[in-house]
């Protein structure tokens, strides 16, 4: 048995942090799924904005393509993707009761800090899609957390991304619980809703090591610490009396996903953060490099528990060592989404020139 199929028994969905044209047209996505236990895939304006920067696979799609909106040209190739994917992976969603086998599509990231335009923009990908397997990525930015209770409410599949504290992630769960309890009070079905909150973890440690003395133990350790705080709520705020109404009706829980899992520190393993975030019931979404190098090399032994002690002790000694760690969670998440915003103005300048350069020909 491969060492991913020993993660996926585990109880870790294998996800793919991209997704391309490339990956579809060659059949290296599909391959993917039938060789290396991949059950899902995410992607965000930076993995698009490299993908139909670097190739010429979309050239026919934008040449044909009428009109001059660039939002809704990149929305009909992107969306074409997606679509694909969701093909591929529809066996594993079927198979998987529809808990996995899932693609996620990202809000354009100029509206994370309107829940509004969030929830309008959502709803219209969300009906344009018209597919159980796919997920809606929203920020975990004040406004997300509105308009994830709205769009949950409305049974739109979400996938929160930028989600980087602890007491945030609490918003978001509690938004999640809200939207499902406000579809029971209306007689509506839960049955079907899905949602994931994507918790990033490489960058904590960028930020955290940058104050941590260079020998210092600490380093390379707070983001699993406070991974471990995030899967100890995750498992307290789905169990309980509130909990059990909501399954009872179908519910199913709004599953932990790690993200930012590619190794940035060139000194640590290169799959520190799949080895040390193994637990039943969570989701690992890897880069591809990071996925073969596990298949390759990584060790299948359950790490992650919700031993609230032992990341406190992890956490209160890098305080000590000047590590803010509330501090550093805001940086990152206004830094994600701006980055995410150049990603986006560089993708949509990128079809603007293709198709310039496209009708020259």
């Amino acid at each position: 048995m491969s060492r991913l199929q020993r993660l996926h028994d585990a109880g870790v969905s294998i996800w793919l942090d991209t997704l391309s044209r490339e990956l579809l047209e060659t059949g290296s996505f599909a391959a993917l799924v039938d060789e290396f236990a991949v059950t899902g895939a995410t992607s965000n304006p930076t993995i698009f904005a490299a993908a139909i920067t670097g190739s010429d696979r979309y050239d026919e799609q934008l040449r044909s393509l009428p009109g001059d909106d660039l939002q809704e040209l990149f929305f009909e190739v992107a969306l074409e993707d997606v679509r694909r994917a969701a093909e591929v992976l529809g066996p594993v969603h079927r198979r998987s009761g529809r808990d996995d086998g899932f693609i996620s599509f990202e809000c354009t990231p100029d509206l994370a800090d309107d829940a509004e335009a969030t929830v309008v923009q959502a709803v219209d990908l969300w009906a344009r899609l018209a597919l159980s397997n796919v997920l809606i990525k929203v920020p975990a930015t004040r406004a997300g957390v509105s308009a994830i209770e709205a769009l949950t409410a409305r049974a739109v599949n979400v996938n929160v991304t930028l989600l980087f504290s602890v007491e945030r992630y609490d918003e978001v769960i509690e938004a999640y619980l809200r939207g499902l309890e406000q579809r029971v009070a209306a007689g509506e079905s839960i049955a079907g809703v899905s949602s994931v909150a994507s918790f990033f973890l490489s960058r904590i440690d960028t930020k955290a090591d940058a104050i941590l003395a260079p020998d210092s133990a600490l380093r390379g350790r707070v983001a699993i610490a406070n991974a471990q705080r995030a899967y100890a709520l995750y498992l307290e705020r789905f169990a309980g009396q509130r909990w059990a109404r909501l399954e009872h009706h179908g519910a199913k829980p709004q599953r932990p996903l790690w993200a930012s899992t590619g190794t940035k520190d060139p000194s640590y393993s290169d799959v520190l953060y799949v080895e040390r975030l193994i637990a039943p019931g969570v989701i690992n979404t890897m880069p591809e490099n990071t996925l073969r190098a596990f298949a390759e090399h990584g060790n299948v032994e359950p790490m992650l528990d919700a031993d609230l002690d032992a990341a406190g002790t992890v956490l209160s000694a890098a305080a000590s060592e000047g590590v803010a760690l509330e501090a550093i969670t805001r940086q990152l998440e206004r830094e994600g989404v701006q980055t995410f915003c150049n990603a986006y103005d560089r993708l949509l300048r990128c079809i603007a020139s293709k198709r310039h350069a496209l009708a020259l020909h």
